[in-house]
């Protein structure tokens, strides 16, 4: 939550017009609870839409960084972590030109086009919403979705202000060859959100084949200071493989601290796991 949002018009070649580029973040809050509809909104209802006119780049930049546009929302499927933008953002327009609502179910992402309906799951609690993806950002690192305050409090991660999620694209797009999203996954469909017991979460650093290649990832994590670090033996799998782990992870702020250490040992090809 403490970061700054932008309302951004991407042209056809690499331009952004940011809203206060090059100011220093500033902190978002809730709205204040007298103003707070009594009931929050249902989720998003998937349809299919054209493409905006905004924001869709093919590139644009954002503090000296240069961001791609995916072609195609079909087959993604990611994890990270989400965070949400309110009452300062209020009305602000969106990189689609889309006045920004706090209490309606959006989100902000660096490159899935837009608009693209995706599916947030919350990885600590299993709650799962569906929401709009009209914005882009969040343009801080290791940041995967920015939500909106509503779709936030239905995830409970208003109070911590982010969150470990899974974001899957509700896709209406065909598969082609222009696809360059990871592998296909089942179209989904909406869901109502649903607590169950919270679940261990893991940084996963590497699969093998070889018993031995594991160990020595292991060993590397473990010289550079990384644990609880170990190797989980996938029999599930022929053959089975010998999956590097570290965890479970407590939160967001042990997350990144992880993250930053693996990149130092330059390890960036990691991605979470749970059981």
């Amino acid at each position: 939550m403490n970061h700054e949002r932008f309302a951004l018009v991407i042209t056809f070649v690499v331009l952004a017009s940011l809203a206060g580029c090059g100011s220093p973040p500033t902190r978002d809050s809730a709205p204040r609870s007298t103003s707070v509809p009594s009931r929050l909104p249902g989720n998003a209802v998937p349809r299919e839409e054209p493409r905006s006119r905004y924001g869709n780049g093919p590139f644009y930049k954002v503090y000296g960084e240069t961001y791609e546009v995916l072609d195609s929302s079909y087959g993604y499927q990611e994890r990270g972590v989400a965070s949400w933008y309110g009452k300062k953002f209020h009305g602000r327009m969106t990189s689609s030109q889309e006045p920004y609502d706090m209490y309606a179910m959006t989100a902000a992402h660096k490159s899935l086009p837009l608009p693209t309906y995706v599916r947030v799951r919350n990885l600590k609690n299993n709650r799962s919403i569906v929401v709009r993806v009209n914005d882009r950002g969040p343009f801080v690192d290791n940041r995967l979705i920015d939500l909106s305050y509503s779709a936030a409090l239905k995830l409970d991660m208003v109070k911590d202000g982010t969150s470990l999620v899974e974001v899957t694209a509700i896709s209406f797009d065909d598969p082609g060859p222009a696809t360059r999203n990871p592998a296909p996954v089942a179209r989904a469909a909406p869901v109502k959100p649903k607590a169950e017991p919270e679940a261990n979460i893991f940084v996963q650093v590497g699969a093998f084949g070889d018993v031995s290649n594991a160990r020595r990832r292991h060993e590397l994590l473990r010289k550079g200071g990384i644990s609880p670090a170990f190797v989980h033996e996938d029999r599930s799998t022929s053959p089975t493989l010998y999956r590097v782990r570290i965890g479970p992870i407590a939160d967001v702020i042990q997350y990144d601290t992880i993250v930053a250490e693996l990149r130092k040992l330059g390890i960036t090809d990691s991605h979470l796991v749970t059981e």
